[in-house]
């Protein structure tokens, strides 16, 4: 039973990105608030993390699946302003994608993130070069470590 702001973010922490499961949609940012309004009626808040995101779409039907699951009456709003940040992500979410193969961008790195080595996220090698600056999403660009010649997806800094 969601009975608290807590509850609400812990329900919601059950929804995975849909283009990179192993993260929640908590965990990256995008759930900007929640809270209750009501005994059964709660308000989330989200960000994209691109405007032009096209999981945002699924994400708020997820969402909004989930609460009606959970009995509640559910309002999602998206919000576009401040703008999604790199920086909204956790460091638990930033470890999971470095499992995952994909190398996310460092806290603070958005600033001068073109200058800044990509890390593989399987050998640790800085020595890597930028493939295409558009990879199998929006948010991620293409890289090939020199090292061990793996190629992976570098999560965009913004």
């Amino acid at each position: 039973m969601v009975k608290s702001k807590i509850d609400l973010i812990k329900l919601l922490s059950e929804i995975p990105d849909p283009e990179i499961p192993v993260i929640n949609i908590v965990e990256l940012g995008i759930v900007r608030g929640a809270k209750m309004l009501s005994e059964n009626e709660v308000e989330v808040i989200i960000t994209p993390t691109y405007s032009a995101c096209p999981a945002m779409f699924n994400i708020e039907e997820d969402i909004i699946k989930l609460l009606k699951e959970h009995q509640l009456k559910p309002k999602v709003t998206t919000q576009m302003f401040p703008i999604w940040t790199t920086d909204w992500m956790t460091d638990k979410a930033r470890e999971k994608l470095r499992q995952y193969g994909i190398t996310p961008p460092e806290k603070g790195e958005n600033k001068n993130h073109l200058h800044i080595p990509k890390k593989c996220p399987r050998c640790g090698s800085e020595n890597t070069k930028e493939l295409s600056r558009f990879g199998s999403t929006l948010c991620k660009s293409t890289y090939q470590c020199n090292d061990c010649l793996e190629p992976f997806d570098y999560f965009k800094c913004h």
